[in-house]
């Protein structure tokens, strides 16, 4: 398969280079001009809890022009990059090929299927990952436990399997299912319990857990959006947000969301797809949501110093 990465980050990295040592044709398309040379000269690099993957097959590009007609794009980009990159996609993508988008947050599939036809959208789920840049060609993973894959319009896509069979050639446990949106739903819990309040209390999980006032304030935005799924009609497959939530914090340690390692670069976020998300969908359905109005508030002042700091 000739194979396109969006966005070749910390998480886009770990798929190139392990679907590139797999045997597919892998395009690793990203704007970070260093990192893109330095693929083109050594090799990308992931290091990980099995070892050091060096590939030298992932050819690199800043322009997905570049990589010509392919079988299946990986979109992999922080949420605000996704519209531009499936606008992208639509002037160069065949009748044959599929697009695969793995975000956090809502709303990847809707900005996608403004410029592609939905019926050609998977939605992806990575959960149990943890990964991070340690500098231009080099990426490195503490985690990486399962993909999630649905199709977008629902049901059982046939297409799905040969998706997986692709993931799983790199040596990647996939599932597929039929309900995807009741998955993208239940990480976006976590992520709410999670992002925005370490980002606030500028902590990593296992502290926030530790202490109680700042868990309440996580299990506050945690229970505004469980709330808000409910009402929409998400068929949740548990019946304890709060145990559910605890477990998944529980597993990710001494973790830091990637809208606090955002923060720590001084770039904005995802907070618009994730805690941003809950809000206005709350608003709809007249369920208040003070804890992610008031955090969310927070964030964006900070993301506005950042910018003023630029200018």
């Amino acid at each position: 398969m000739k194979i396109a990465i969006v966005g070749c980050g910390a998480m886009g990295s770990i798929y190139a280079a392990r679907l590139a040592e797999a045997g597919h044709q892998v395009r690793a398309v990203d704007m970070w001009a260093d990192h893109v040379a330095a693929i083109n000269a050594g090799g990308l690099r992931v290091d990980g809890p099995s070892g050091t993957l060096l590939s030298r097959q992932v050819e690199a590009m800043e322009d997905l022009s570049r990589a010509g007609p392919c079988d299946l794009y990986i979109l992999a980009t922080k949420a605000a990059g996704v519209e531009p990159a499936a606008r992208a996609i639509a002037a160069t993508m065949p009748e044959h090929a599929l697009v695969l988008t793995i975000q956090n947050g809502l709303g990847a599939g809707e900005r996608i299927a403004r410029h592609l036809p939905a019926d050609r959208v998977l939605l992806g789920v990575a959960e149990g990952f943890g990964a991070a840049m340690v500098g231009p060609g080099h990426a490195r993973h503490t985690a990486m436990k399962l993909i999630r894959l649905g199709a977008m319009t629902g049901g059982d896509d046939p297409r799905l399997e040969q998706v997986a069979g692709i993931w799983r050639s790199g040596g990647f446990e996939v599932e597929t299912f039929a309900d995807i949106d009741r998955l993208i739903w239940e990480k976006l819990l976590c992520n709410v319990t999670l992002s925005a309040p370490c980002t606030a209390f500028g902590c990593t999980v296992a502290d926030l857990r530790a202490d109680p006032e700042r868990w309440a304030v996580a299990l506050g935005c945690m229970a505004e959006a469980y709330a808000v799924g409910r009402a929409r009609g998400v068929a949740f497959s548990f019946d304890d947000p709060v145990a559910y939530v605890t477990a998944f914090a529980e597993r990710v340690g001494t973790a830091k969301p990637s809208m606090l390692q955002d923060h720590e670069a001084g770039r904005r976020s995802e907070l618009e797809a994730i805690n941003g998300a809950i809000p206005p969908l709350g608003a709809a359905l007249g369920i208040a949501t003070p804890y992610n109005d008031k955090l969310c508030a927070v964030i964006r002042a900070r993301e506005a110093a950042f910018e003023g700091e630029r200018t």
